[in-house]
């Protein structure tokens, strides 16, 4: 249950990304860049995968564990690149979301981690 709405999470980060470089490319401003590619990877990329391997090992997406990571990412990979976005558009002053958000991401990375050793094969 969590991986697939991970996945589907994922999906329209990832769309909001893509489309928020077009929109950078098409202005040639490039600021946002660094926001950008924070938003496809963290919030596409790294999800989709997180959502795929609860998938495909259904142990794993059945943990209490699985779902917190879950959530924790998800709020981490949306508070991670707007923050880094305020910051890039308003100054240093709003340094504390990126760095919750990163705190957050870092703490669902390891939450995976212990679910993953946790369902390995042997």
């Amino acid at each position: 249950m969590i991986g697939s709405l991970m996945m589907c999470v994922s999906v329209v980060i990832l769309l909001a990304g893509m489309l928020a470089g077009i929109v950078m490319g098409a202005q040639q401003n490039f600021v946002l860049a660094p926001a950008h590619a924070h938003l496809n990877l963290v919030g596409g990329v790294l999800l989709f995968l997180f959502g795929l391997y609860y998938r495909v090992i259904p142990a794993a997406g059945r943990m209490t564990l699985a779902r917190i990571q879950g959530w924790l990412h998800i709020v981490g990979a949306v508070l991670f690149p707007a923050g880094i976005a305020l910051v890039l558009l308003n100054g240093p002053a709003y340094t504390a979301a990126p760095i919750v958000g990163s705190l957050i991401v870092i703490a669902a990375m390891a939450l995976f981690v212990i679910v993953v050793f946790r369902t390995r094969a042997a």
